[in-house]
C-alpha cells in the first residue's frame, strides 16, 4: 500500500485546523458557538496573512464569510422560523388530538402510528416542532396509563430523525450536503431524489423502534411519576411563647438557615404586611409561607410557631392540602425564551406565578427549594419541574409560549393554525414542484407567517439558533479551504489507498460508517459539510459517479442515534424521559447498524449497478 504525497503547507495547515475544529466541537465546556467562530477567525486571519494561490485563482480571506449568505443557511434559518410558526399557532394540534384518543384504544397500534406520523411530518418540517408536538401527548399517555414514558419517548425521537433523512429539506444536514455538492458541480437533487432508499431503510428502522426498542429500554423514573403537589401553602401562627415573637423577619430567616420565604404577614383580621426583612413579628401574627412538608415542619419547630392549613392545625388527621395546585414539566426547547437565560434574569417565578421544584439536566437533578438554581444558565433539553395553580398552568400550556408537559393531553391552538399550516404546505409544494428553490420559497413563507400574524418578529428571532448558524458557516469555510488547497483530494487519495483492493461497495459502506461515527461525536452539520468534498474526490479518484458517495455522506451524517449530544431532539427526550447515556447506546447502536447495513446494500444496487 503506497500512501499519497501530502499536500502543500497550506493544505497541511487546513487539515490540522480540521482536526482541531473537530476536537473543539466535542468539548462540552466550550460553547459550540465559540469554537465555530474561533475556527472561522483562524481561517480568515491565516489566509489574509499568508495568501494562497490556487489553480483557479487566489483564495481571498473574505470568501470564508460567504457562508453567512449561503443559500443552504438561508433555507435552514427560514425553515426554522416557519416551523416555529406551526408551534406558536398549534397548527398540528388536530394530529395530536387524534393520536391522544387512539392511545386509549390500542397502545401498540398507537405507538406504530405515532412513529409513522412523526417520521412523515419530519420529512418536510424540522423535527424539533414535531417532537415538541408529540412530547406532551406521550407524557400524558404514560401518566394516565401507568406506562413508563421511557419506553416510548426515545423511539418517537429517533423516528423523527429517520423520517428527516428522506427528503432534501428534512434536515439542515440534507440541505447543506445537497447545496455543497451543487456548488462543486454535482447536479442538484430534487426533493424526493433519494426517497426510495431512505424509505426502505426507514421502514426497517420503524419496525425496530416499534417492536424491539421499547423492550431494550429499562424503566426510568421521570420527574412527574408522582403528580401530587410537592410544595404547600400554609400559615405559621406566632404566640407569646414562640421563638419568633418580637423578632424581625431577617432574624427568623437566619434562624432557619436563610430558607424562610414569607409571602405575607397577617396581623389582626384585615391587615396584611409586606414581608420586608425589618418587619417585627408580634404575638398573634401569622406568617404566610410556601414550602415542602418537611421544610414547613422544620420551620414550625425552629420558630416555635403552630402550623395551620386554612383554619385547621396541621396534624395526622389534618395533613397539608393544596387542592388547586398541580405539577408540570417545562422543557427548554430551541427558540424558547428560556434558552440561554436564567430563571432569575427572566423573573420566572413572578412572571409565570410558578414555583420551580427541580431542574433536570442530563441525568442530574438539582432541587431548588434548598439549592438555588436561579442563576444557572438553561440549555436546550433542560426540564424544569414546576408547581402552580391549575388555571395558570393550563393558560401557559394553551399559549404555546413554552413547552409544558402535564397530566393532560391539551395542546396549544389558535384561530390562525389553519393559515400557518397552509403557508407551510405551500412552501413545501413550491419546492417539491420545482417552482421555486427551497431557500426562496421558505423566505416567502416567513414573510407570509409574519404578515398574517401567525408569528411575531420576536418569535422569529427566538426561532433562530446562533449555534446552528455559526457551525454551518464555520463548516462551509472549512469545506471550501479543504477543497481549494487540495486537502480534500489528499484525504480522498488516502482513503482509496487504505482501502486498496476493496470494491466500490465496500468503500461506499466504509465512508457512510465513518460519517455515522463522526456525527455522533461532533456536529452532524460539520461532519456533512467537511465530508461532502471528500466524498466527491473519492468518486473522482475511482472514476465513478459522485452521487452515491454524496448520499453516503448525507445518510451517514443523519445517523445521530448513539449519543444524546448527537442531536438536539435527543436531549429533549433524554431529560423528559429520564434516560441515561447508556440507554442511547443500547438502542442507538443497533438502530445505526440496521440503517447502515440497509443503505450499504441499497445505494450500490440503485446507483452503482
Amino acid at each position: 500500500m503506497e500512501l499519497p504525497a501530502p499536500p502543500d503547507p497550506h493544505g497541511l495547515a487546513v487539515l490540522f485546523l480540521v482536526v482541531v475544529a473537530l476536537a473543539l466541537f466535542t468539548r462540552e465546556r466550550i460553547p459550540l458557538e465559540t469554537s465555530s467562530l474561533a475556527v472561522l477567525v483562524l481561517l480568515a486571519v491565516a489566509f489574509e496573512l499568508f495568501p494562497y494561490q490556487a489553480a483557479a485563482g487566489q483564495i481571498h480571506a473574505i470568501d470564508f464569510f460567504m457562508g453567512f449568505g449561503h443559500e443552504a443557511l438561508v433555507a435552514v434559518c427560514a425553515l426554522m422560523i416557519a416551523g416555529q410558526g406551526l408551534v406558536r399557532t398549534g397548527a398540528l394540534e388536530p394530529v395530536g388530538r387524534q393520536l391522544a384518543r387512539l392511545w386509549t384504544v390500542s397502545p401498540m397500534l398507537s405507538l406504530l402510528l405515532t412513529l409513522l406520523i412523526g417520521a412523515l411530518l419530519s420529512a418536510f418540517v424540522n423535527n424539533v416542532p414535531i417532537v415538541v408536538l408529540l412530547l406532551p401527548i406521550l407524557i400524558s399517555v404514560s401518566l394516565r396509563s401507568n406506562r413508563p414514558a421511557s419506553s416510548i419517548l426515545m423511539p418517537m425521537g429517533f423516528a423523527t430523525l429517520v423520517g428527516g433523512m428522506s427528503t432534501t429539506i428534512g434536515t439542515s444536514t440534507n440541505l447543506l450536503v445537497v447545496s455543497v455538492a451543487s456548488d462543486m458541480g454535482i447536479a442538484r437533487f430534487s426533493m424526493f431524489h433519494f426517497f426510495l432508499p431512505a424509505a426502505i431503510a426507514g421502514g426497517l428502522a420503524i419496525l425496530f423502534l416499534w417492536l424491539i426498542a421499547p423492550r431494550l429500554l429499562p424503566r426510568r423514573e421521570g420527574l412527574m411519576e408522582d403528580t401530587s403537589p410537592r410544595v404547600f401553602t400554609a400559615q405559621l401562627s406566632v404566640d407569646e411563647e414562640s421563638f419568633a415573637a418580637d423578632k424581625t423577619l431577617a432574624e427568623l430567616n437566619e434562624a432557619v438557615g436563610m430558607t424562610l420565604k414569607v409571602m405575607q404577614v397577617y396581623r389582626g383580621e384585615s391587615t396584611a404586611l409586606t414581608p420586608f426583612p425589618d418587619v417585627v413579628i408580634r404575638p398573634g401574627d401569622r406568617l404566610g409561607v410556601k414550602d415542602t412538608p418537611d421544610n414547613l415542619k422544620e420551620m414550625e419547630t425552629v420558630l416555635g410557631a403552630k402550623l395551620y392549613t386554612g383554619d385547621v392545625p396541621v396534624d395526622e388527621e389534618h395533613p397539608l392540602q393544596d387542592e388547586d395546585q398541580q405539577l408540570a414539566e417545562i422543557v427548554v426547547t430551541q427558540g424558547s425564551s428560556l434558552e440561554g437565560s436564567t430563571l432569575s434574569r427572566l423573573r420566572f417565578a413572578d412572571y409565570y406565578q410558578l414555583a420551580t421544584l427541580a431542574l433536570h439536566r442530563a441525568g442530574a437533578v438539582v432541587r431548588t427549594l434548598r439549592e438555588e438554581v436561579g442563576d444557572i444558565r438553561l440549555n436546550i433539553g433542560d426540564v424544569l419541574l414546576v408547581q402552580g395553580n391549575r388555571e395558570q398552568i393550563a393558560k401557559l400550556k394553551h399559549s404555546g409560549e413554552l413547552l409544558v408537559l402535564d397530566a393532560t393531553s391539551d395542546l396549544p391552538s389558535t384561530k390562525r393554525a389553519p393559515l400557518a399550516l397552509t403557508i407551510m404546505a405551500a412552501v413545501v409544494l413550491a419546492a417539491a414542484l420545482g417552482l421555486l428553490p427551497i431557500a426562496i420559497s421558505a423566505v416567502c413563507g416567513v414573510l407570509l407567517m409574519v404578515s398574517t400574524r401567525c408569528l411575531s418578529w420576536r418569535d422569529a428571532a427566538q426561532a433562530l439558533n446562533t449555534q446552528v448558524i455559526l457551525i454551518v458557516v464555520a463548516s462551509l469555510a472549512l469545506g471550501m479551504a479543504l477543497s481549494k488547497t487540495g486537502g480534500a483530494d489528499y484525504l480522498a487519495r488516502l482513503f482509496v489507498s487504505i482501502s486498496d483492493g476493496s470494491s466500490p461497495t465496500v468503500m461506499l459502506s466504509g465512508l457512510m460508517l465513518l460519517m455515522a461515527v463522526l456525527t455522533n461525536i461532533v456536529s452532524n452539520n460539520a461532519a456533512a459539510v467537511i465530508g461532502t468534498p471528500i466524498a466527491i474526490s473519492i468518486a473522482q479518484q475511482l472514476g465513478l459517479s459522485a452521487e452515491p458517495f454524496v448520499l453516503a455522506v448525507l445518510f451517514g451524517a443523519n445517523m445521530s442515534y448513539a449519543t444524546p449530544m448527537a442531536y438536539k431532539t435527543n436531549l429533549l427526550v433524554m431529560n423528559a424521559g429520564g434516560y441515561q447515556f447508556n440507554d442511547f447506546v443500547r438502542v442507538g447502536v443497533p438502530l445505526t447498524l440496521i440503517v447502515w447495513l440497509a443503505l450499504s446494500w441499497l445505494l450500490p444496487m440503485l446507483y452503482l449497478g
